[in-house]
């Protein structure tokens, strides 16, 4: 069954399907519709009645990042040549372009929604889109040939400029819908490389993202016009000097060597990068601080709980992928204990492959903490969904094994009865970042759930010492502590490794 609808959106407003209810049409057609009045809600931000929490600080990058942002309703076209220096350009305009090949026509439609807020976080106004019913995807154009067609008129009178699909083209499917509907198709993989690469600030960030471009660009490389036969010789072949190639090298093969080339800069410059992230997880290692990683859907809230823990002010916005970098923070539980809590990068389903082996050595924060808490967004329509996207993630970069903790975010406007059953599947906890609800008891369960020392230990130590006496209040825990004449009695318990350097500091009983 093929659905189509050709609504018409203008950006700027909330709700912008202005259509009498029509009974005739199918579930395709509606969801498109509902998602349609949407529209731009995805990067719409808060209210002025809705201030940001203190403890989400000046928020300076996300002002940053909007200012940056186009805006809807202007021409790129000159009227005067005085517009040159201040004007801004206008939104992209795209079409959505989606299959539905199994499950429940509630399912295709959030996919299609979470593709529209994608599209919007990445710059541009979704103006309409199609969703077909197909057993599978066409191999030639992804929808079927009538239903490119369609897409094809509805391209042509909403002046669209780019047809966003929500799955992975394959390089001929894309060849052939930018055939048959005349401008540029991505995919949804091509979205998220795109996001994280205007997304992306830190050193290490960047060159994550620029690998992963590169390794979802090298498959799909053609060449245009003659330059597929183009032979380069001599010192026009990229700099390689002589004796780099054969005979001729055609325009394709040079660009994809000066690909693989670049490819293998970026590995090495990442594997560089990571021997300081290494070495300062050896120093918290070795100082016996526990570690907790917050992991979760894109947009789950996982900024917000890191913030609301340690007021660390990291960028919180209502849109997806805002955290790239990871974020490394100090916190400490109601019974004094400190742990580090780390900021990931949020997962979404179907997260590019290409993205999971880039950002490894950052993910590495995952495998190696001692608890995860996994925030899931409370107040989404399929947050299973997200729990199962998520876990699939941690399957891959293997950290399965971690001890998780669930904790339902957004309680405060979740429905109650989902959050219910969510903390009923999951044993989970309810918490809202927002309000503060929960975050006491997160901390307590912290204390209860992160290793603690396991070798007692009792020592006399000088009075001269008492840098080791400290160490044993920060890494261990205090059972007795008395002041003697030859120094500080204490007995504690401490990990394995503090305790093989106290062995000279043995007590006489």
């Amino acid at each position: 069954m093929n659905t189509t609808t050709s609504a018409q959106f203008r950006p700027g407003e909330g709700t912008s399907y202005e259509a009498a209810p029509d009974t005739s049409v199918d579930e395709g057609t509606r969801a498109v519709r509902r998602i349609l009045s949407r529209a731009g809600t995805a990067v719409a931000g808060d209210t002025p009645s809705q201030p940001w929490p203190g403890q989400d600080g000046d928020q300076l990058d996300r002002a940053e990042r909007q200012a940056l942002r186009r805006v809807g309703g202007l021409s790129t076209e000159l009227e005067d040549v005085t517009e040159v220096e201040y004007r801004q350009l206008r939104l992209e305009r795209v079409a959505l372009a989606g299959i539905w090949s199994g499950g429940t026509a509630e399912n295709a439609e959030i996919s299609l929604r979470e593709l529209a807020a994608l599209a919007e976080t990445a710059g541009s106004a979704v103006v309409d889109g199609v969703l077909q019913r197909r057993d599978h995807p066409d191999p030639g154009t992804f929808l079927g040939r009538g239903k490119a067609d369609e897409l094809h008129s509805i391209v042509a009178s909403s002046g669209v400029d780019t047809v966003i699909c929500d799955g992975e083209l394959s390089p001929s499917q894309r060849r052939g819908l930018e055939d048959v509907v005349k401008v540029k198709v991505i995919d949804r993989t091509a979205l998220i490389l795109d996001i994280f690469a205007q997304h992306a600030k830190s050193r290490e960030g960047k060159a994550q993202v620029e690998l992963a471009q590169y390794e979802y660009l090298l498959p799909r490389l053609r060449g245009w016009g003659e330059s597929m036969s183009r032979q380069a010789g001599g010192r026009v072949a990229g700099g390689a000097g002589i004796g780099s190639r054969g005979p001729g090298e055609t325009k394709i093969e040079l660009d994809r060597r000066r690909i693989r080339t670049r490819m293998a800069k970026l590995r090495r410059d990442i594997k560089e990068m990571r021997k300081a992230r290494v070495t300062q997880r050896d120093f918290r290692r070795r100082n016996a601080v526990p570690a907790v990683a917050i992991v979760g859907y894109t947009n789950a809230g996982k900024s917000s709980l890191l913030n609301r823990i340690t007021g660390a002010g990291v960028l919180v916005e209502n849109a997806l992928f805002a955290t790239l970098d990871p974020t490394i923070r100090r916190a400490v539980t109601p019974e004094g204990r400190e742990f580090t809590l780390t900021d990931t990068v949020g997962f979404v389903r179907q997260l590019p492959h290409q993205l999971v082996e880039a950002f490894r050595s950052t993910l590495e924060e995952v495998t190696d903490a001692d608890l995860l808490v996994h925030v899931v967004d409370g107040s989404h329509p399929d947050p299973e969904s997200q729990l199962i996207a998520v876990r699939q993630v941690l399957a891959d970069i293997g950290a399965l094994d971690r001890p998780e903790l669930v904790v339902v975010n957004k309680a405060d406007a979740a429905d109650p009865d989902v959050v219910a059953r969510l903390v009923r599947r999951e044993s989970a906890l309810a918490v809202s970042a927002w309000s503060g609800e929960g975050i006491d008891e997160l901390l307590r369960i912290f204390d209860e759930r992160l290793p603690r020392p396991d070798v007692d230990v009792d020592v006399l130590v000088p009075y001269s010492r008492g840098d080791i006496v400290s160490r044993l209040h920060e890494q261990g825990e205090i059972l007795l502590e008395e002041h003697l004449g030859d120094g500080t009695r204490v007995k504690a318990r401490v990990k394995p490794a503090l305790a093989a350097e106290l062995t000279g500091f043995a007590a006489i009983s």
